[in-house]
């Protein structure tokens, strides 16, 4: 108990580790699965509906692509533009803001009458979407301990899968029945709904708030919600662990994460979101389409499809619960490059329905488990004062890749590509991920932070 006091203050971070998981802060991580969850489901709303509004519009799938992009290129803006918010204004204030967006830009856009409004409404759902997942994990980040905190992150992102797939069988009732815009209505109405949950029961973080003088009162009401305060408490939290706060408290977010101490860390986290995000939207795009190019029927499609979601839900609980155990760049660095392995044997066996299965499966326990993994990673690099920001930004830089995925992904289809060819070039943003995590480790040892802001911290 002695090490949670540091000159008679309270060591918020050091008192979070050394305390079990309350149903506080099971609270904390409840709610922000929930908002992953809408999430999910209002990112994959548009994939769902894409045939019947097709359909309804007589539009070909060329015309439809704006609508896609749109959405896309929203989650990018929103990701970069809502960190530094989130680290001037509070984690939960942006949370609610970004759900909000994009819950009264989905409702709205159920009233779409063009394709090109349905696009500008697609892009302004997409900046909530696109502010509200880093927030999440920021939050999630900062209220678990750090023995538990890859896992208890990777955990609560599942919401974002769990969502998209609730999506699917939703959309499957209400489309025969309401029509397309039933889905984007439901997808507004629930977020909205969610919000007075998240203003009363969803806590701002308590290391967030130790940043800005005269919150001693709030900070001391949230650690008593965790567990009583130790005895020998004189007054006063301080946050010992994380020196880059307290001495930098004049330097914007944006500027610290390309501070001299984090730079290295910080480009090569943006290259292993843009690589990762890029194979992720290309396979969750066009892979139905690629399975069928071969002579598969849609019922073994999408089954394929679905092994490549389930891959991914057990690999981001089995990759983030290894990350809390041993090296997580090591971790990380080894799936991904696994994963560049199950691809190119996708590319060599892809005829054998079977052996398809097995490593499409492996391609999104590496791939998509080892992005969630990059998830807490980021949100254990960076310290409290640019959190926010750096898990935002990283997936900003990701958003990028997907759009890049999902584009070439359609031109390849377009020059008559088939599975060989593609996934022989997916190969090689898998392994350019694995080489990036590899020399970010090498660069940030467990253990040897740099000067002011330790990974993990």
């Amino acid at each position: 108990m002695s090490a949670i006091l540091y000159k008679g203050a309270v060591d918020v971070r050091a008192f979070v580790d050394a305390q079990k998981l309350s149903g506080f802060q099971w609270r904390v991580l409840g709610l922000c699965f929930l908002v992953v969850a809408l999430d999910g489901f209002d990112t994959a709303a548009i994939g769902f509906i894409a045939p019947a509004l097709s359909h309804d519009w007589s539009l070909s799938p060329g015309q439809l692509n704006p609508v896609l992009v749109a959405a896309l290129g929203g989650l990018a803006v929103g990701a970069f533009a809502c960190g530094p918010l989130a680290d001037r204004f509070g984690r939960k204030r942006i949370l609610m803001l970004s759900v909000l967006l994009f819950g009264g830009f989905s409702l709205a856009s159920a009233w779409a009458g063009s394709v090109t409004e349905l696009s500008v409404l697609r892009f302004l759902t997409g900046l909530g979407l696109g502010g509200a997942m880093p927030q999440a994990v920021t939050l999630t980040s900062e209220y678990c301990p750090q023995r538990r905190r890859s896992l208890l992150v990777t955990t609560m992102f599942c919401g974002f899968t769990l969502g998209s797939a609730l999506g699917g069988v939703v959309s499957a009732h209400l489309l025969p029945l309401y029509g397309w815009r039933s889905v984007l209505a439901l997808g507004g109405i629930l977020p909205l709904l969610v919000l007075p949950a998240l203003a009363l029961w969803l806590p701002e973080s308590a290391r967030f708030l130790l940043l800005t003088p005269g919150n001693e009162a709030r900070v001391a009401r949230l650690l008593r919600a965790i567990a009583p305060l130790p005895a020998g408490w004189t007054g006063g939290f301080v946050d010992a662990s994380d020196p880059v706060s307290a001495v930098g408290a004049d330097r914007s977010p944006l500027r610290r994460l390309i501070a001299p101490e984090l730079r290295q860390g910080t480009l090569l986290l943006w290259g292993a979101f843009f690589m990762s995000l890029l194979i992720i939207y290309l396979l969750t795009n066009w892979l139905p389409t690629l399975i069928k190019g071969t002579g598969l029927s849609l019922s073994q499609a999408a089954l394929l499809t679905a092994l490549f979601q389930v891959g991914g839900t057990l690999g981001s609980i089995l990759l983030g619960a290894a990350m809390d155990r041993v090296n997580p760049y090591r971790v990380l660095a080894l799936a991904y490059l696994a994963g560049a392995l199950c691809i190119g044997a996708i590319a060599r066996y892809y005829t054998d329905f079977w052996l398809l299965g097995a490593f499409v499966a492996g391609v999104g326990f590496c791939i998509s488990g080892s992005q969630v993994g990059a998830n807490a990673l980021a949100a254990s690099f960076y310290p409290t004062a640019s959190r926010a920001t750096g898990v935002s930004w990283a997936l900003g830089a990701g958003r990028i890749g997907s759009i890049v995925g999902s584009l070439s992904g359609g031109a390849m289809l377009g020059l008559g590509w088939g599975m060989h060819g593609i996934f022989s070039l997916l190969m090689i943003p898998a392994a350019l991920a694995a080489l990036l995590i590899f020399c970010m480790g090498r660069r940030y040892r467990p253990g040897a932070a740099p000067p002011a802001a330790a990974p993990g911290h």
